[in-house]
C-alpha cells in the first residue's frame, strides 16, 4: 500500500503530465523561461519565512515544488533525465555526505559536519577549488556568506569573536580615511566593500544571517515610512508637500508605537 506521501508525489506527476499535455501555456514553457519565475518564488518563499507565515510558506514550497517536477519534465522530453533520477542522485549525495550516518565517521558537532561537507566536496566530488561551488550569479551579500562559509569550512576562519570585531574597526578607519583625502572614488568604493565583507563576518560569529538582518530593517523602514505618508495624508497634504522636520516628528512616533 502507497502510504500518503507516495499518492500525493504520484498525483503532482500526472497534473504535470497532463498540463504539459493539454494547457496552451504550460506546452509552451522551456527550461529558460521558467528560470525567472522561479527566482521569483524563491524570494516570495523566503518572504514567508521572514514573516513566520506558515499558510504562506506551505503555499510557497508548493510553488517550488512545481517547479522542480516542471524542470524535470522538460528534461525528460529532451531525454536527459527524470524526476527519479534527480531524486535517487540526490539521496546519494546526502548519503556520500553524511558519512558520519552512513558511514565509520566520527563527529562532534555540526562544524565538523560542515568540514567533511567541503573536504568531500574537493575529494569525491571533484572540485577543484574549495570555492568552486560557489555560483557567480548569487547576489553579492549572499555570495558572501558562501564565500566565509566556504573557507570556514577547511579552516581558513578567525579565532574568536574580538578578532573579527577588531577587522571590522580597521575596516571603517580605512574607509573613513579614504572618504576624508577625498582621493579616489575607485579606493573608497574598495574600502566599502571590504567593510561590508568584515561585517557580513562578524554577523556569522554572533549567528546572524546579514541578508534576513538587512530585510528586517528593510521592512522596518517601509512600515515607518508608510505610517509618515498616512499621517500626513490625514492632514491633507501630500508627502512632497512636508519638510524634515515634520517627517522626522511622524518617524519618532512611528517609533514609539513600536513600527
Amino acid at each position: 500500500m502507497k502510504t500518503p506521501q507516495e499518492i500525493a508525489f504520484t498525483r503532482l506527476l500526472k497534473i504535470m503530465d497532463e498540463l504539459r499535455e493539454q494547457c496552451p501555456w504550460d506546452k509552451k514553457q522551456t527550461l529558460e523561461s521558467l528560470r525567472h519565475l522561479t527566482i521569483e518564488e524563491t524570494y516570495e518563499l523566503s518572504d514567508a519565512i521572514i514573516e513566520n507565515n506558515m499558510p504562506e510558506l506551505k503555499k510557497e514550497l508548493g510553488d517550488i515544488l512545481l517547479h522542480i517536477v516542471f524542470y524535470a519534465k522538460i528534461a525528460s522530453e529532451k531525454n536527459e533525465f527524470t524526476i527519479t533520477d534527480v531524486i535517487n542522485s540526490l539521496c546519494e549525495k546526502m548519503i556520500t555526505r553524511h558519512p558520519h550516518i552512513y558511514g565509520d565517521v566520527k563527529v562532534e558537532n555540526a562544524e565538523e559536519v560542515k568540514q567533511n561537507w567541503e573536504k568531500i566536496k574537493l575529494g569525491k566530488e571533484g572540485n577543484k577549488s574549495v570555492l568552486g561551488g560557489v555560483p557567480k550569479g548569487l547576489p553579492a551579500m549572499i555570495k558572501a556568506e558562501r564565500i566565509q562559509e566556504k573557507v570556514r569550512g577547511v579552516g581558513f576562519d578567525w579565532e574568536n569573536t574580538e578578532q573579527v570585531w577588531q577587522k571590522v574597526e580597521e575596516e571603517m578607519g580605512e574607509l573613513k580615511a579614504e572618504i576624508i583625502s577625498k582621493k579616489s572614488t575607485k579606493k573608497t568604493e574598495e574600502e566599502f566593500g571590504d567593510l561590508l565583507f568584515a561585517l557580513i563576518n562578524y554577523s556569522r560569529f554572533l549567528n546572524i544571517s546579514p541578508e534576513t538582518a538587512l530585510e528586517k530593517a528593510n521592512k522596518k523602514f517601509i512600515r515607518r515610512f508608510e505610517f509618515i505618508e498616512q499621517k500626513i495624508n490625514e492632514q491633507g497634504k501630500s508627502i512632497v508637500d512636508s519638510n524634515l522636520t515634520e517627517m522626522d516628528g511622524f518617524w519618532n512616533e512611528a517609533k514609539k508605537q513600536g513600527l
